[in-house]
């Protein structure tokens, strides 16, 4: 992979600044103060918020907690997805900090899976990892693989370790030299306007001609109402980590460089802010 090691660090180390407050309805012995924390845009919710759920026990009786969940303005927070993600799809326009919900009872079956332990957050990481090196490699990448490197790959995420994660994932983002990059790119696009949790689509990064796709060239044809017309206004914004990457952007070099730990490109959709 071509080695811009800086773009891989201020990806790694992005921070969303989160004030977690109690939801109103919840018992307490005494009031429940908030608890800021910072949060890594590459994380999971659920592993990052021990603290947040010693904070608020600890006002509580242990018969009104059960599992905790997280909820922005109405909307239950998926654990699965990273926080990076999670906060561009519904959060992106709003002042920081990002103020989120904590729950213990009345968990919301319909909207979110359970997560009983952080086996369950290694269980749903390593299956994307393994599901993008399949469309990157066939799989032989994660199955020349040790198991330790893949614990390796766990524990760099789980204890925001960049250079342990980097040192195994590396060997991901590798491809022949005389390939031009990955068979199809790992990628997800989500929507908030649509009821689809997301778009994931075989893509090529190199067209049959050798030319190198683009951003724009797969949103073209996988989801078309993203991008304005020509002489349009512009309805959308396209984000990955917070930012709107060009639509210039050679496909191949964003996979290597702005995909999520687990190896996915996560793309937000979501409409140009009216302010």
């Amino acid at each position: 992979m071509t080695d811009d090691k800086d773009v891989l660090r201020d990806v790694w180390f992005g921070r969303i600044p989160t004030c977690f407050t109690l939801y109103q309805d919840e018992i307490t012995e005494r009031e429940a103060e908030p608890y800021y924390l910072l949060l890594p845009r590459v994380s999971y919710l659920t592993l990052v918020t021990d603290k947040v759920k010693k904070h608020f026990q600890k006002v509580m009786r242990q018969e009104d907690i059960s599992e905790i969940w997280f909820e922005y303005e109405g909307t239950p927070l998926k654990w699965h997805y990273p926080i990076g993600l999670l906060f561009d799809l519904l959060a992106s326009s709003s002042a920081l900090p990002w103020n989120i919900t904590v729950h213990f009872k009345s968990f919301p079956e319909k909207d979110l899976l359970h997560c009983p332990s952080k086996d369950a957050i290694e269980a749903h990481f390593m299956s994307c990892v393994k599901e993008a090196d399949a469309l990157k490699h066939k799989s032989q990448v994660i199955n020349e693989m040790q198991k330790k490197d893949h614990k390796q790959l766990w524990m760099g995420l789980q204890n925001d370790r960049f250079d342990q994660f980097w040192a195994i994932n590396r060997k991901l983002m590798e491809y022949p030299a005389e390939e031009n990059g990955f068979r199809y790119i790992p990628f997800r696009i989500y929507q908030t306007t649509t009821e689809r949790p997301f778009i994931q689509k075989l893509f090529r990064p190199v067209a049959a001609d050798g030319q190198l796709h683009t951003l724009g060239d797969l949103l073209k044809e996988v989801c078309p109402s993203a991008i304005a017309p020509e002489d349009g206004e512009k309805k959308n914004q396209v984000m990955i980590h917070g930012i709107e990457p060009m639509l210039e952007t050679p496909l191949q070099w964003l996979s290597e460089h702005l995909s999520y730990p687990d190896n996915f490109l996560h793309i937000s959709i979501i409409p140009q802010p009216t302010d």
